[in-house]
């Protein structure tokens, strides 16, 4: 018999039980890091966002466009 886990639930589990000094590390470590990083990421964001309240993912959404605005996209294309 197979066990299947989803992403979320495997992320959840291998950041379960870490310290604040653990996940700061796991945070910082993906940012910048590599592409199979970044659903890690996504689902700890997703977490996070669910115990906002909407004041505060008003501002989160405010800073992302802030931020978008002063960059400029590079070439997606090889």
């Amino acid at each position: 018999m197979s066990v299947t886990i989803d992403l979320r639930q495997a992320i959840i589990h291998k950041v379960h039980g870490q310290s604040e000094e653990d996940l700061r590390h796991m945070i910082e470590g993906s940012v910048d890091g590599p592409e199979a990083a970044l659903p890690g990421l996504g689902a700890v964001f997703e977490m996070i966002w669910k115990d906002l309240d909407t004041a505060k993912q008003d501002n989160l959404v405010s800073m992302l466009h802030d931020h978008l605005e002063t960059i400029t996209p590079g070439n997606i294309t090889s």
